[in-house]
């Protein structure tokens, strides 16, 4: 169990009944949930159910159709007040590979408006202490994966977005991850992870929601354990597996 420490204010994220369709697909259908500041949320769901498309709306890179989202206690934020206030890893994320790690996070400080000084706070966070010089180019998967981390963590966010963050990650790097997860939230931030690794996301977040379109689950890690006879897995594919056979799931809260 983690320590409680107070969230930061206006560290909340509200979606409300929103809807999204490309065409013929219905990517998100109705969806309602919240993030609590100061607590990690796993965002758990199977290929094509609609997570991707959640976080670009949850990150202004698309709009809902129908319903609202709200933002660390406000509207979508523009993408300067994004920028300054939420911190995202992602795969898309694209990073000079010529550079070195020290320069690119030059480079992200600078377009933030952050002096230099946080530049070593944030690579002593991450543990690429050692590896300032080093090309982007020559970096393993995993110090890349550190130095979106790295980027991420400069403006001290409120809200930190991490999308499959333990991919090219060693068992070290694993267990690094997740001390990092559990401090973010100790230090107040609102934390959502997207993932498929349902063993790592149980040993690291408070809250779960799982999305098949619409939200078949949102609650506490612990009660969904608990439905599923004291097994994560269990309960997230009893709940997957039976929204594939309804065409209209019904929400189960907790």
């Amino acid at each position: 169990m983690r320590s409680e420490h107070p969230p930061r204010a206006g560290g909340s994220v509200v979606f409300d009944g929103v809807s999204k369709r490309f065409g013929d697909h219905q990517a998100l259908d109705d969806v309602s949930f919240a993030l609590r500041p100061g607590k990690v949320t796993g965002l758990l769901g199977p290929n094509g159910a609609g997570k991707s498309t959640l976080l670009r709306i949850l990150l202004g890179l698309a709009r809902p159709d129908a319903g609202s989202s709200e933002v660390l206690g406000g509207e979508p934020l523009s993408a300067q007040e994004r920028a300054q206030r939420v911190g995202v890893v992602m795969d898309a994320i694209g990073f000079h590979p010529r550079v070195t790690v020290r320069r690119q996070l030059e480079i992200s400080a600078r377009s933030l408006g952050l002096p230099s000084s946080r530049i070593a706070e944030v690579i002593g966070q991450v543990g690429l202490d050692g590896a300032e010089r080093k090309r982007v180019k020559a970096c393993s998967t995993g110090m890349r994966q550190r130095l979106a981390l790295a980027v991420a963590l400069l403006p001290d966010p409120e809200l930190l977005i991490l999308d499959e963050p333990l991919n090219g990650l060693d068992p070290d790097g694993i267990r690094w991850m997740r001390r990092l997860v559990e401090r973010s939230a100790d230090e107040g931030r609102t934390v959502l992870i997207a993932s498929h690794m349902l063993s790592e996301v149980e040993q690291s977040v408070d809250d779960v929601v799982v999305l098949r379109r619409s939200v078949l689950f949102t609650g506490s890690l612990q009660e969904l354990v608990r439905r599923g006879g004291g097994r994560l897995e269990d309960a997230y594919f009893a709940l997957v597996e039976g929204a594939a056979a309804a065409p209209r799931p019904e929400v189960t809260r907790a």
